[in-house]
């Protein structure tokens, strides 16, 4: 689970992140990534997209907790400023958890939120 201090719940700050960040494509998720001017006392900010497209409420449900796991183990590597939007596509209901953080970390390196190198 993410920690309160780390979760996005804003739609102004998912549409600043959508719309201003920059986007990296990966075959079972969308990373938005943002690096804000002013860096946050409580660390970076993640947000999860689940659409119906993935599945029932079910299959959903089970795609966010894994996003959110994997997002929990990249936040030490980010930078307080950084804001993450992650929306999922319907062939992530069949991914397991591991890929689901690799593809997350490949995209967060693609928009140089990330060095490559695994902390």
């Amino acid at each position: 689970m993410l920690p309160a201090r780390n979760r996005m719940t804003r739609s102004t700050e998912f549409g600043a992140t959508v719309n201003q960040g920059v986007r990296a494509v990966q075959p079972d998720i969308v990373v938005h990534a943002r690096r804000c001017a002013e860096a946050a006392p409580d660390g970076p900010k993640v947000g999860l997209v689940v659409a119906k497209s993935v599945g029932g409420s079910v299959q959903r449900h089970r795609v966010a907790r894994r996003l959110r796991h994997a997002a929990r183990t990249v936040l030490d590597d980010l930078d307080p400023s950084d804001r993450i939007v992650i929306r999922a596509r319907p062939s992530s209901r069949y991914a397991i958890s591991a890929r689901l953080e690799q593809q997350l970390r490949a995209a967060l390196t693609k928009a140089n939120l990330l060095d490559g190198i695994r902390r």
